[in-house]
Parts: structure tokens; C-alpha cells; sequence
């Protein structure tokens, strides 16, 4: 079960025409957008993500399809199931993350605090727990 905190559901606009989902940076979003990406087309059985941040703040999203989110913050271990552009996870540095058992729609739209820097990335789970334990 995801803390409260974590899983934002925000609101749908609607009549006739269909749906519209709004998402603003340090209203939604309690950061400033720097960066976003989407990933989609991942194959069958394949794993994303294994890594944590030092400093990069995330939400994802699904906006077509579904996946699930193994979150890993050495204090607490979950899943969540991400099935609906209304659903925003929120992620902070300190959340070892894996993206998996993505439909083969899915489209997972993902915006970020920081613009891409290949040292923010914490790639191995022993280093992850040597910066954020204790």
C-alpha cells in the first residue's frame, strides 16, 4: 500500500467531448519540471528503472496502459499499479525504483525535477543502501 503522500489522484474535467487531466508544476507536481520522457514499447517480461537518485524528484504516470512499481526506500518495500492518466506516483531520491509488467499499450509518461545527469543516477543497490541507510 502506497502512503498518501506517494499516489495523487487528481481530477477529471469532462462533458460529451471526453476527458481532460491538468498537471502544473509545484501545484500537482510539488517541484519544478525540468525534464520529461515517456516510455513505451517495452517488451514482455522486461524490468525499467533499478536505480535511485541523489537529487532527481519524479512523478509517473500512465497515461495509456498499465505497469506496476516495485518502490524500495530501505524503511518500507511496496508495489504500486499504475492504470489511469488520473493516477500521479510520486518519487523522491531516496526511492529505489523498478517499472515491470507494463501492457503492451503502455505508455509511461514520466516528469523530473532535474535535466538528465548520468551522476545523479544511483545504479547499484549496494550504493543505494550505503547513501541512504540509517
Amino acid at each position: 500500500m502506497v502512503s498518501e503522500s506517494k499516489l495523487i489522484e487528481i481530477s477529471k474535467l469532462g462533458d460529451e467531448r471526453g476527458l481532460l487531466t491538468v498537471i502544473e508544476e509545484n501545484l500537482t507536481i510539488p517541484f519544478d519540471i525540468k525534464r520529461v520522457f515517456y516510455i513505451y514499447g517495452t517488451k514482455q517480461g522486461v524490468r525499467r528503472g533499478y536505480h535511485g537518485h541523489y537529487k532527481t524528484r519524479q512523478a509517473l504516470i500512465s497515461v495509456s496502459g498499465n505497469c506496476k512499481v516495485y518502490l524500495d526506500n530501505l524503511k518500507r518495500k511496496e508495489q504500486v499499479y499504475l492504470d489511469s492518466p488520473s493516477k500521479i506516483l510520486l518519487l523522491e531520491p531516496n526511492d529505489w525504483h523498478e517499472m515491470y509488467d507494463f501492457s503492451p499499450d503502455c505508455v509511461l509518461l514520466v516528469l523530473a525535477s532535474h535535466l538528465y545527469d548520468p551522476e545523479d543516477y544511483i545504479r547499484d543497490y549496494n550504493k543505494f543502501v550505503e547513501v541512504y541507510g540509517s
